[in-house]
């Protein structure tokens, strides 16, 4: 027979029972005293750390980034260095704005986040299934998520507060038909492309740069459901994608996803028909086609999703050297919120966390203490910089190349390039679908519109979609007035 391991408290003191409280005599009132129910009472009560204020709902997997393609002309980057390199990766899916209890199956953006463990350290690729976003300016972002979370006083999700602020915010057009059409509801995270959506910068071994996006094209192939039929799978099984994932994992049905890169010359930002930096645009595959890069496959699920999907952390300002970040808005407001959400909802050593920790490589720095400080501390090293001990020094060597600004330093408007305006891309997007997908599009738009209380939200949101088509704007007005009659 095998033996058993003895439970003890955390302190490991044996326990001798785990079924009786402590009592002042078989029915009387229990005892302070009785150590194991105080401690497990305690640790039950803190179990949930704060949930992520986005992309509370996921799920993720371990895999491998293989290249496939020289990239080496683009980017010094050394887990992109060579042809048939492997390099660990763990990916978080999550739904945007639901809860961590929401259903998998609901109409909304996908998260899509990767971490590289290379040798140069963790590379943190924060993305969605989306290449664009409702907003281009980060200042907005806590008003953004506010109108999409529940309404502080019913306390549920309002028609009136999504579309009021959407209303107010035309240069969420393109982003709102992306999630009201077709591909809003994945069939699954095996079935869905991911994107890095912001524009990134590589740079080569020469010093040459490139403005970059990141695709990620699901081998899967795209499937997507109805509004109809995601009603019913919420019904039937509200931790679908989470499962479809985990069950395809463990049957040797590994999902993996195509790399391609979109590539910028830096010069030709400036004179580029669109602003490259505004997060509610593409760059058109015909001005800059995809560029292969190589294959992400999943093949390993977490053993513990607490340990490894609740506690995992993104921050898109965990750059290696070769890459590095754009003047993007939405970006430069990320690279700090990430960490800072991480730092607060985490602590200030969730980096040392196995799932966060550098895999092919040790990091060497100055931080210590804080709350929840696990391993040595640092032991006897100094904790200062320069030091004449033998303690970590700076390379001299940037990540990527430092970017040239001038003007005042104020609060200013997006630069405007030939072709930059609200809705453009939007009526290019309702364009390239077929008549059928475009009628589901404004069903799905108009289901939701036509719950809205102030006629002034419609008719701010009609403008936006007939300035983007005006067949588009005509067949959303009539929709909402069909569901109103």
């Amino acid at each position: 027979m095998t033996s058993r391991p003895i439970m003890t408290t955390e302190s490991g003191a044996p326990i001798a029972d785990n079924q009786n409280s402590q009592s002042a005599g078989p029915g009387g009132p229990l005892l302070v005293q009785d150590q194991q129910l105080i401690e497990k009472l305690a640790r039950f009560n803190r179990e949930r750390i704060p949930e992520r204020v986005v992309h509370a709902r996921g799920a993720g997997a371990y895999g491998h980034l293989e290249v496939t393609d020289d990239v080496t002309p683009y980017t010094h980057a050394a887990f992109l260095a060579e042809v048939g390199k492997r390099t660990e990766v763990f990916l978080r899916f999550s739904t945007v704005a639901d809860s961590l209890g929401g259903a998998d199956a609901v109409r909304d953006p996908r998260g899509f986040a990767v971490k590289f463990y290379t040798e140069e350290g963790n590379y943190d690729l924060v993305g969605n299934n989306t290449p664009v976003f409702f907003i281009k300016d980060p200042l907005k972002f806590p008003d953004f998520i506010h109108s999409q979370k529940r309404d502080p006083f019913t306390g549920v999700q309002e028609p009136d507060n999504v579309w009021d602020f959407w209303s107010h915010s035309p240069e969420a057009t393109h982003q709102v038909t992306w999630l009201m059409g077709d591909r809003g509801v994945p069939a699954s995270y095996r079935h869905m492309d991911g994107f890095g959506s912001h524009t990134y910068q590589w740079v080569n071994a020469e010093g040459r740069a490139h403005w970059v996006k990141y695709h990620f094209k699901t081998d899967q192939g795209i499937r997507c459901l109805t509004s109809e039929e995601a009603g019913e799978l919420v019904g039937r099984d509200g931790n679908s994608h989470q499962q479809d994932l985990h069950r395809a994992i463990e049957r040797g049905m590994f999902p993996s996803w195509t790399m391609y890169v979109q590539l910028m010359p830096v010069e030709d930002a400036a004179r580029y028909r669109f602003n490259p930096f505004d997060l509610t645009k593409v760059w058109p595959h015909a001005d800059y086609p995809r560029v292969r890069v190589g294959k992400l496959v999943l093949n390993r699920n977490p053993e513990n999703i607490f340990a490894e999907v609740e506690q995992s952390a993104f921050s898109p300002n965990n750059f290696v050297p070769g890459i590095g970040p754009s003047p993007d808005k939405m970006l430069q407001g990320r690279l700090f919120a990430y960490g800072d959400a991480h730092r607060y909802r985490l602590g200030v050593n969730h980096t040392q966390l196995p799932v966060n920790a550098p895999h092919a490589t040790t990091a060497h720095n100055n931080g210590r203490d804080g709350a929840m400080r696990f391993d040595g501390n640092g032991g006897r090293a100094k904790n200062y910089e320069p030091d004449s001990f033998g303690g970590p020094v700076q390379t001299d060597r940037p990540l990527a190349l430092g970017v040239e600004v001038s003007g005042q330093a104020a609060n200013h408007a997006p630069v405007l390039h030939r072709d930059d305006d609200h809705f453009v891309q939007a009526g290019t997007l309702f364009r390239l679908m077929g008549p059928a997908a475009q009628a589901r599009l404004v069903a799905n738009i108009a289901g939701g519109l036509s719950q809205v209380s102030d006629d002034g939200i419609v008719d701010r949101m009609v403008a936006h979609f007939a300035a983007a088509d005006p067949a588009y704007g005509h067949a959303v007005e009539t929709a909402v007035k069909e569901l109103r009659a």
